[in-house]
């Protein structure tokens, strides 16, 4: 694809005063199992507590006067990034989901003033009504990741690690479609090309790494997961962000269910934040010992904290978790 620093600055300006430039804080606890700086990139401060509000932002505000609305699909996030993005243009928005997404993210979407579409049990199915939307209704359809002002939004995080931490020697990003992966990726490689940027993900239904081992996009069953925003497809006519992963990434590191409840637990009573398992992904591939020995200080990016809270009330307070046809078996922190 076509990106350049231009478009990720241009993005930068545009998002400004929508989209909070967030902390870079240290984890003295996982600092500890480094063995080096671990600081926590937290998006969860964002206005609707995630990452995706960037893209979202940039996509919608580049928008022409005379759309009609914003349509997308989503897990979660870039639909509360849309629909708060549209919200302050004044325009409609309605967000396609599968009936896989927890239901306080469907609420939290609603509660922004979007139109929420439950549509089959995918993501693939979902997409198909947004899709139809844009053709026969004449909305602007907003890909969660696979579009370039989405990616160079998200691109705005890489630019802002940097100027905190000009040192930084290994940036941990979870990996889903790869709009955040592959913007974060191409900026801070085209600032600093020495820097280290390892995708996480879950180990199942994690269709960039899939994609990226066969050498093209494919399709991959998907499941409930802890980090269930890293779930959904990449599309089978991927343009962008799939080139840009597979280009820009060092590594990409699969963790487990079990792995990732216990970052959230380590988060939760260490770092003293409320993240979804998304976030957690980076804490969990280090605790995890995935990661091997890479240069520091290292970032990892808390991407988001739009979870159920009862599910993350299950976590902190040690007990089962049930996911589809599995079970987490629970363990009290500390134990």
């Amino acid at each position: 694809m076509s990106l350049s620093l231009a478009d990720i600055l241009a993005a930068r300006r545009r998002i400004s005063g929508v989209a909070a430039k967030t902390p870079l804080v240290p984890s003295p606890f996982l600092e500890k199992t480094a063995e080096t700086e671990f600081l926590l990139k937290l998006e969860i401060v964002q206005p609707i507590g995630a990452f995706k509000l960037r893209g979202a932002a940039n996509a919608v505000f580049a928008l022409g006067r005379d759309v009609k609305g914003v349509t997308c699909c989503s897990t979660g996030n870039h639909g509360r990034g849309i629909a708060y993005a549209a919200r302050a243009r004044g325009l409609q928005a309605v967000v396609c989901m599968s009936r896989l997404v927890p239901q306080a993210k469907v609420d939290g979407i609603r509660a922004l003033g979007a139109e929420v579409r439950i549509v089959g049990e995918s993501q693939d199915e979902a997409q198909a009504e947004s899709r139809r939307l844009a053709k026969e209704e004449g909305f602007a359809e907003i890909s969660p990741f696979d579009d370039p002002l989405v990616i160079a939004g998200q691109g705005t995080i890489g630019l802002e690690l940097l100027e905190q931490r000009p040192d930084l020697g290994t940036v941990l990003i979870p990996l889903s479609g790869g709009g955040l992966a592959g913007g974060i990726a191409f900026a801070t490689k085209r600032i600093k090309p020495d820097i280290r940027v390892v995708g996480i993900t879950m180990d199942r239904g994690a269709a960039m790494y899939e994609s990226i081992r066969a050498g093209r996009p494919v399709e991959v069953r998907e499941v409930e997961s802890l980090a269930d925003s890293l779930g959904g497809g990449i599309g089978l006519h991927n343009q962008h962000s799939f080139a840009l992963c597979r280009d820009y990434l060092d590594d990409i590191v699969l963790v487990t269910e079990e792995e990732i409840y216990r970052a959230m637990q380590v988060h939760y009573f260490e770092d003293r934040i409320v993240c979804e398992g998304a976030s957690a992904v980076g804490a969990a591939a280090l605790l995890a010992g995935k990661l091997g020995k890479v240069p520091g200080p290292i970032a990892s990016i808390v991407t988001g904290r739009n979870l159920d809270m009862g599910v993350f009330t299950d976590i902190i307070s040690g007990r089962d978790v049930r996911l589809g046809d599995i079970t987490i078996k629970g363990m009290p922190y500390g134990a």
